[in-house]
């Protein structure tokens, strides 16, 4: 053909910026032995350049548009129809008319055919948006088809796919159309083919959507589809529905509406056989393309034909681990407060630190179950552990077990070892062993700061390395272990037994409010310290005021203080908070994350909110009401306890409990804290061999580093040669992997599996979730997605996706939290129990359910909410 049409045996899948996404996967199609795909060309993008140069006014249009925010509405939609109208009125060159006109002629220039856009940036497989543009069936004559392809070109400009662009930072001017002209099919039966369940993520799971007709009924929504889920070359599942319209070709061009004899509306639009042999062609395209697909296809006189074929972009990737056995992977951001993608060295240095073999996938880490699952002797235990902190980890993992056809179980290779979760040799109750553990851990940190500025190039790498072992031992020290888990164990061990002898639930929660030596529970209080500071000087309190508003450069923010009355003061208490806690941050776990030190403006919305909310003299009042309330718990209890057949033995147990829950509970939160003191050390020294090597001419930034592993990095600094295209790969698949949701458990098969609450004592139309602390509070909730939004007042209740440490300091404004993500010892319930905030966490969707204004109840004691009328 020529430069601006392209007929399908010319093209393949490396061709998307000439015929865009859709006429680059039909191309490829084309090329698979066994798959038959409708005849065609494509109108290259070529072709789009030529006609937008017709018409220079467009760039004006395009000039505004560039500068609109998704959220300007009337004026995308304004602009976009006015760069519509002008395509859709330009008259075709005659040129590139007979480009369109000459494979007609070879394909029958009276034949019906379907003329699709293709745009450049669609149906790839970081960025799959299907159906924003659009498409025209059963048109009919080369005088319709020119006009048609015109509305196709005119479709990039759709106020929805403008706002898309826009939404996703997507240049409105480097996405060109081209458009697929080809011959219409009149199929019995059409639909879609998922070669992975796109519900569960199974990958050994086909599903096929499937109704009478044109395949639009379905796309549009106009019918519901029989639907069959296909495993190994069997039908294992199939839902028929009744199937009242279908759409057709009309004799006129176009398609129409029409209503199917009752007598056909209840039969399948496909035998099992056939349902099997579509999947089976589905498994060709698939292995084809190297990744699961979203198939179009159509029945036609008994034969399959295939109009489309794109990547699922909504299915989390499966851990790669190279042998064919079956894994159950639990995720460890949902341990670890932090669901978010990670970076490639923040997932490296996490890897490195970590106690056992963690795997990536899709910006998140995993570890692997099965073995665990398949023995007996750690099987009990360890679903123990982990159903205590999360159910619905629990729970999923039980699903998995009593289907019995993917873990079997293992002969028991080590009788007599303790399973996991038994409860540890206890210790001697005293905050000595406390003091000298954190005394250690500051020690270390010392020494590491002053060996490693003497360390840059290899050098520094290796130091690092080395440190990180040093790191580990303080982590999974026997000692550090044993005393959080005696505060863990304590605190079951009364919940149990209070609610046994005097009907109390979740008693602890009470009993652990204002612990000594709780790092993070500490840095909320002292924040409220350093409003009290800044809070009598009103031009510092403008000023950080201004900065909220209008924002300010972190570099100069903490330097622009000292020039206004009492800023001084003010700069030496920040920066004093920020020699403490400076280097947390919203998910502090992964390295390449921005810390308070280096953001320090991050923390103006919540000193102003504390200044606003707050009296001063706050934060010791606050400790010392929680320090009297767990004290007047205790004495209440003992007190009914004594009473009681045994009681004073009873009592006695009791007491010695809560004195070690209120001795090592605290310290839960410092070996974090002391890895994240440790992270930034790295970090810092790090990105000044990073800045070395934008100097050398090595990185074209010093964040290029963070799309590196660690040991590519070392890899880097060792030959001061970088591969430019790695880390362009690693900055997409990051930003495409921020879009998906990591699931709790993933099997080796992709499957991700959900787990539930099974409780059948709730009221109905609750949200339920895990209860963490007690209290039943009612309020406004503040649905706050990104903490530096957060505008909360005295009495709100918190709705999040979940809380790391670095949201502790909004704790002191709310009476109430829910959250998505969280189990019973994770950071934000430990210290919403100890600030006695009620909480319920694990709330599924909460985020989504739950509107931002709307009043909720929380039942922190009994682990639900309730949206009020």
């Amino acid at each position: 053909m020529d430069s601006y049409a392209l007929g399908f045996q010319e093209i393949d899948q490396t061709q998307v910026t000439v015929v865009g996404g859709k006429g680059a996967h039909l191309g490829e199609l084309s090329r698979i032995e066994g798959i038959r795909v409708p005849a065609g060309f494509c109108m290259t993008t070529s072709a789009f350049q030529r006609i937008m140069a017709e018409a220079p006014s467009i760039n004006d249009w395009l000039d505004r548009l560039s500068r609109l925010k998704p959220d300007d509405r009337d004026a995308i939609r304004a602009f976009s129809a006015e760069i519509r109208r002008t395509l859709e009125e330009i008259a075709i060159p005659d040129d590139l008319a007979a480009a369109i006109t000459r494979p007609l002629a070879q394909l029958g220039e009276q034949a019906a055919y379907a003329v699709r856009s293709s745009a450049t940036a669609e149906d790839l497989p970081t960025a799959s948006f299907a159906g924003q543009q659009d498409t025209y069936l059963n048109v009919v004559g080369s005088e319709a088809i020119l006009q048609h392809v015109s509305r196709c070109w005119a479709s990039l400009f759709t106020e929805r796919a403008v706002i898309y662009r826009l939404r996703n930072g997507l240049d409105q001017r480097k996405v060109q159309m081209a458009v697929v002209v080809q011959r219409m099919v009149f199929p019995h039966a059409s639909g879609i083919l998922f070669t992975a369940d796109p519900v569960t993520g199974n990958r050994k799971v086909a599903s096929v959507d499937a109704s009478f007709g044109l395949g639009e009924a379905l796309v549009s929504g106009l019918v519901n589809a029989d639907v069959y889920k296909v495993r190994e070359g069997q039908v294992i599942s199939k839902t028929i529905a009744t199937k009242k319209l279908a759409i057709y070709a009309a004799q006129a061009g176009g398609t129409q509406e029409q209503v199917i004899e009752p007598e056909r509306q209840e039969q399948p639009a496909l035998t099992d056989a056939q349902a099997v042999r579509l999947a089976q062609l589905g498994r060709r395209i698939e292995a084809h393309f190297g990744s699961p697909q979203d198939i179009e296809w159509c029945l036609v006189d008994g034969d399959f034909q295939i109009v489309q074929s794109r990547p699922i972009t909504t299915l989390f990737p499966i851990p790669v681990v190279g042998d064919r056995e079956s894994h159950v992977y639990v995720s460890v951001g949902h341990q670890q407060m932090m669901t978010d993608a990670m970076k490639p060295l923040g997932i490296s240095l996490w890897q490195l630190t970590a106690g056992r073999p963690m795997y990536e996938a899709g910006g998140r880490l995993f570890v692997d179950v099965a073995r665990g699952l398949a023995s007996p002797a750690s099987r009990a235990g360890l679903l123990a552990v982990l159903g205590k902190g999360d159910p619905l980890i629990g729970d999923a993992l039980q699903t998995i077990l009593e289907r019995g056809d993917f873990i079997r179980s293992l002969p028991d290779e080590r009788p007599g070892v303790a399973s996991a979760g038994a409860p540890p040799a206890s210790i001697e109750t005293g905050p000595a062993i406390v003091a000298e553990l954190i005394g250690r851990n500051q020690d270390s940190i010392a020494a590491l700061k002053r060996h490693i500025q003497t360390k840059s190039g290899s050098a520094l790498l290796d130091f690092i390395f080395g440190d990180i072992q040093e790191l580990r031992r303080i982590l999974f020290d026997p000692r550090s272990h044993q005393v959080f888990m005696t505060a863990m164990e304590a605190t079951w061990w009364l919940n149990d037994h209070l609610r046994a002898w005097l009907g109390e639930k979740n008693v602890a929660d009470t009993l652990t409010q204002s612990v000594p030596n709780n790092v993070t529970s500490e840095m909320g209080l002292e924040l409220l310290d350093v409003a009290d500071v800044i809070r009598p000087h009103p031009d510092v309190v403008a000023f950080l005021q201004r900065v909220e508003d209008e924002g300010f450069p972190d570099e100069g923010f903490l330097d622009e203080l000292p020039r206004l009355a009492g800023g001084q003061e003010a700069r030496d208490a920040i920066q004093a908070w920020l020699d403490e806690y400076g280097m947390r941050c919203v998910g502090e776990i992964d390295i390449t994350r921005p810390r308070w030190s280096e953001c320090p403006t991050t923390l103006v919305p919540m000193i102003l909110s504390n200044i606003k909310n707050f009296e001063p003299g706050a934060a010791k009042r606050r400790f010392e009401q929680g320090r009297q309330e767990a004290w007047k718990k205790e004495q209440e209890l003992l007190e009914r306890l004594r009473v009681l057949p045994g009681g004073e033995q009873k009592a006695e147990e009791v007491k010695r409990m809560i004195a070690q829950v209120r001795t090592f509970i605290g310290y839960r939160e410092y070996p974090k804290y002391g890895m994240v003191s440790r992270y930034f050390v790295y970090k810092q020294a790090l990105l000044e061999e990073a800045e070395r090597l934008v100097h050398a001419h090595v990185l074209r930034e010093q964040e290029d580093t963070f799309y590196l592993t660690f040991q590519e990095f070392h890899d880097v600094v060792r030959t001061n040669r970088v591969d430019d295209q790695l880390i362009s790969q690693r900055k997409d698949a990051f930003r495409s992997y921020q879009a998906l949701t990591p699931p709790r458990v993933l099997t080796s098969d992709g499957e991700a599996v959900a787990g539930s609450y099974r409780r059948e004592d709730l009221p109905a139309g609750v949200l339920v979730g895990l209860p963490v602390s007690s209290g039943t509070v009612e309020g406004r909730a503040r649905v706050i997605l990104d903490m530096a939004e957060a505008d909360l007042e005295p009495g709100d209740i918190l709705v999040t996706a979940y809380t790391d440490p670095s949201w502790t300091p909004l704790f002191v404004a709310i009476k109430g939290l829910v959250t998505e993500v969280g189990g019973l010892m994770t950071h934000g319930a430990v210290i919403a129990r100890e600030y006695g905030v009620a909480a319920v966490v694990g709330v599924e969707h909460a985020t989504h359910l739950i509107q931002d204004g709307q009043r909720i109840r929380v039942h922190g004691t009994d682990g639900y909410v309730e949206i009020l009328p």
